[in-house]
């Protein structure tokens, strides 16, 4: 899943500590990831600078042009110092259970509203970056609901969140990547838009018999699973254990979630989820992805 042409480490606590001292240190990292070959100036194409730290500016030495240094990443415009973000990231990172907006409003000792706006752009990075690949080979896809339980109404006609689920598969069938992806409806379109963005065409796809996964004979190979007799999460195993992961992601350290944001929880899951051997490198992964992600404000995020 990962293409960046960085070398990741693994970061402990004190790794993190003397590594990034101070902002400075933090602004280099950005400038070795957003510049490898070395910043040249937009407006004159000097390759002498200078950075002011305090501004969080890189200034031309020839033309005195001034550009931002988090301009076009996850932290442009922030009022919240670097190496506060950095120590976010690297907290988010190390907690594979999910980090909440009160955790990290206790642990940084900043207000419950920045903190929650800080844990919604990096899990926005984790989007954005997931969203660059798509499954291959052989996959699993199916159907599932989150939210609270619902008894007056079960199965496909309940009134909890639905979203379509796809993980993709090693040659001894064995769990590689997943997709979630929220759904207002499941229907032959909207598994269509699913698997155009999630699925790369000519993969060997295997569903359950539902009519709406026919759509998927035009780009696919598309096995469905229909046996008399056995229940369905033995046909699909993968992607129910994963569903059931999923579930228990949330409700573990957000005891549930309204519609509004369960997309950004989702892509969380999977951004860990499809890390799950790189640990103790989650730390640079995650920084990285910020660094290049699309900035998100706040107006954004609420309305």
């Amino acid at each position: 899943m990962e293409n960046w042409r960085l070398a990741y480490a693994s970061v402990s606590l004190l790794d993190f500590l003397d590594r990034f001292p101070t902002d400075e240190e933090c602004y280099d990292y950005l400038i070795s990831v957003r510049f490898p070959g070395g910043f040249t100036c937009p407006n004159c194409a000097s390759p002498r600078s200078g950075i002011i730290t305090t501004r969080g500016l890189w200034q031309c030495k020839g033309c005195r042009n001034q550009v931002s240094l988090t301009a076009g990443t996850m932290f442009h415009r922030t009022r919240t110092s670097l190496r506060l973000w950095f120590l976010a990231v690297f907290l988010i990172s190390r907690d594979k259970r999910g980090h909440s907006a009160l955790q990290l409003s206790k642990e940084l000792r900043i207000p419950y509203e920045r903190a929650w706006l800080m844990l919604h752009k990096i899990r926005s990075a984790m989007g954005q970056r997931d969203s660059l690949y798509r499954l291959d080979g052989a996959v699993e896809l199916d159907e599932a609901f989150f939210g609270a339980p619902d008894p007056a109404s079960r199965g496909r006609g309940t009134r909890r969140q639905k979203a379509l689920v796809a993980v993709s598969l090693t040659s001894d069938a064995k769990p590689r990547f997943a997709k979630i992806l929220m759904a207002d409806r499941l229907d032959s379109r909207c598994v269509e838009r699913f698997s155009k963005w999630a699925i790369q065409p000519g993969s060997h796809v295997r569903t359950d018999g539902l009519k709406v996964y026919r759509c998927l004979n035009r780009n696919y190979m598309h096995e469905p699973l229909v046996a008399a007799g056995r229940p369905k999460d033995q046909l699909l195993k993968w992607v129910h254990i994963t569903i059931s992961n999923a579930k228990s992601f949330i409700a573990g350290t957000f005891h549930g979630l309204d519609r509004k944001h369960l997309q950004k929880y989702l892509d969380e899951f999977c951004y860990r989820y499809n890390r799950r051997y790189y640990e103790d490198e989650l730390f640079d992964r995650l920084l990285a992805a910020c660094a290049f992600a699309k900035p998100l404000t706040y107006d954004e995020l609420t309305r």
